[in-house]
């Protein structure tokens, strides 16, 4: 049975409308309003929905937020929508900064809402697969773990907003933006590194941050990983996961396995059609499968309780890595 759920969406931008089409793809959620600084009322906004300042300044009941401003604010509507008592979903990243992080997850548990983070790549049948198969040690020691986001961004995309490729609101460059997914995965795979050195720099961009770079990682088990990331690698490429172990190795490539030469484990078959935007050359995102999985799991957690797929103890892991990246340049 549905369970009834209505949203309010909080930023007027482009991956707004990203949720918008998802909601009206799910029995029982419904998008009730926008929060809209600039007070625009977008075209995919459904006409029964209204607009306001702030969430204070809605006249109509609703359940919970979507966070869709940039990276860095996300702890400041966090935390007024916890002290509206309403659950918050936010889109990627949890925040750019421990501090922020700590901020709105206290407020959230402090106000017994949920709090969750959209890292729509832990939906994908092959990563939970291949999660599953990790968690069991299937694959032996692993002791490789590389992870190549060479996508491509044009001037025009950083030149739409003041924030885009700085420190400040961004929390710089690709790592923390567009391979954040992918970093989520990685997290979500094997935990945090105990040792990070990375080398960064801009190449092709007018931007404050990177626009590529490669991180080397040692884990406490001694597994090497690597992690490139970049929008400078004209036209963008889809990305690729490489897991090396003891019985084998297998590849990924935008989330689905790709190749899988593991002694006595089976390839997992994928049971389901579903496909996630790779983000490779644009972020313009057009199939909303993944949003749809994590909102509906949003809505049953937040509904009984549960802990949600990407809580913000786990989905908050991805900035704690792109941070101890950033911190270990040399």
């Amino acid at each position: 049975m549905a369970l009834s759920f209505t949203f309010v969406i909080i930023g007027s931008g482009n991956i707004g409308s990203t949720y918008a089409r998802a909601l009206a793809n799910i029995d029982g959620a419904s998008l009730g309003g926008l929060v809209s600084r600039s007070g625009r009322r977008p075209d995919w906004l459904p006409e029964e929905a209204e607009v306001a300042d702030s969430l204070g300044e809605l006249q109509r009941p609703f359940d919970g937020v979507i966070l869709c401003t940039p990276n860095g604010t996300h702890h400041v509507q966090a935390k007024e929508a916890a002290a509206l008592g309403k659950h918050v979903l936010t889109e990627k990243v949890l925040d750019i900064s421990r501090e922020n992080m700590d901020q709105m997850t206290q407020a959230c548990d402090g106000a017994g809402v949920t709090l969750a983070v959209t890292f729509q790549r832990r939906m994908s049948p092959d990563n939970v697969a291949v999660k599953a198969l990790l968690d069991a040690t299937a694959l032996g020691r692993v002791f490789a773990a590389d992870m190549r986001v060479k996508f491509y961004r044009d001037m025009d995309y950083y030149n739409s907003g003041d924030y885009r490729g700085g420190y400040a609101i961004d929390g710089g460059g690709p790592f923390i933006q567009q391979a954040a997914h992918n970093v989520d995965i990685f997290t979500w795979f094997f935990g945090m590194p105990c040792k990070v050195v990375s080398m960064l720099d801009t190449f092709t961009h007018e931007i404050e941050a990177e626009d590529h770079g490669v991180a080397l990682l040692r884990y406490a088990n001694g597994m090497i990983g690597t992690v490139t990331a970049s929008t400078a690698t004209k036209p963008g490429f889809a990305p690729i996961l490489e897991i090396h172990g003891e019985r084998g190795s297998l590849v990924m490539e935008n989330d689905e396995i790709t190749a899988w030469h593991v002694d006595g484990v089976d390839r997992p078959q994928q049971q389901v059609d579903f496909e996630v935007h790779s983000g490779a050359g644009t972020a313009a995102v057009e199939d909303t499968a993944g949003h749809e999985a994590i909102v509906k799991d949003f809505i049953e957690a937040a509904k009984t309780g549960r802990q949600p797929m990407v809580p913000a103890s786990s989905g908050r892991l991805a900035t704690e890595l792109v941070l101890q990246i950033y911190e270990g340049k040399v």
